[in-house]
């Protein structure tokens, strides 16, 4: 009789030797390395020279010299600097809800269902954000011109006697149109993009409680599309604080109205290449994105906050 023996048992492949912690930390950085290195030149080292800058002074007598916190003294006292940071906050606080109200606006319009032509529109709507930014403001500065312009045609084709809008009372006022005809687009696109992904169920379900449009934009749309809302805000506080390429275009044609002094990144680049105060220069531009940081900041917790 034949007895039946059990099948041999396989041998236990070797388990393949351990990865050491070591390799496969320098796997890591291998690929972020090319990343980190261009980051590391084009942004903190930067940072770092303006903050190396702004700890020395240009003396007659010594040369440069290390004055430690003294520029940074300087900035805070200087009048200067807080008439045009408060020309800044002036201009964002008027400026950029007004741009974004129109942009939402536009948005909201273009997702209804409801308006024909809607690629016509959205094409035209974002098209001013395509004119470079130096072509947009030389247009609108010989519109404001009293004397070769629109405003002055207009005045002498009816009589009229428009106020002129590159004056010192109303330049702000023409810069920000300037703005929001440049980037009325490009947030309105930002909004758009975020509407086309909400959920579509969610339509349905508010039209089968009989929910209006009104009701649909408040309680579905704008809290779907909360973080772009905060996004666009954000890039807009950004630009309003960098705000350097309208006024100095502007300022040959209205002289009396925008000085070196206008605005922050204006004055930073005056002090800089006009009065060669490179280190002083710098202490305003570091002063400035603190500023810019921490009012950024404070506005992406409040509109992520939920239940804001």
């Amino acid at each position: 009789m034949t007895t039946l023996q059990p099948p041999a048992a396989a041998e236990p492949r070797p388990a393949p030797p351990p990865v050491s912690r070591d390799r496969r930390s320098w796997k890591g950085w291998g690929f972020i390395g090319p990343f980190a290195a261009v980051f590391a030149l084009v942004f903190l080292a930067p940072i770092a020279y303006s903050i190396y800058l702004s700890l020395f002074r240009d003396q007659l007598i010594g040369g440069t010299t290390f004055v430690g916190l003294e520029n940074y003294r300087q900035a805070l006292e200087d009048k200067l600097f807080w008439a045009s940071l408060g020309r800044v906050a002036l201009f964002l606080v008027v400026q950029v809800p007004i741009m974004l109200g129109i942009a939402l606006l536009v948005a909201l319009a273009l997702d209804s269902g409801r308006l024909y032509g809607k690629s016509f529109f959205r094409i035209t709507i974002f098209l001013p954000y395509a004119v470079p930014a130096v072509v947009a403001t030389l247009m609108w500065g010989f519109m404001y011109g009293t004397k070769y312009g629109l405003v002055g045609d207009v005045n002498s084709a009816f009589g009229w006697s428009l106020p002129d809008p590159l004056s010192a009372d109303l330049v702000l006022a023409s810069i920000g149109n300037i703005v929001t005809w440049e980037f009325v687009g490009y947030n309105m696109l930002i909004f758009y993009s975020a509407l086309r992904v909400v959920p579509h169920s969610l339509y349905e379900a508010a039209e089968i409680d009989g929910a209006g449009q009104w009701r649909v934009i408040t309680a579905i749309k704008l809290p779907a599309i909360r973080g772009a809302l905060v996004i666009a805000t954000i890039f807009s506080i950004i630009g309003s604080f960098q705000l350097f390429n309208e006024p100095s275009i502007l300022r040959p044609l209205a002289r009396n109205a925008i000085t070196t002094d206008y605005t922050p990144n204006f004055y930073t680049y005056s002090l800089s290449f006009s009065g060669q105060q490179h280190n002083y220069s710098a202490t305003v531009a570091i002063i400035m994105g603190l500023i810019t940081m921490v009012v950024a900041y404070v506005v992406q917790l409040r509109g992520m906050r939920k239940g804001a």
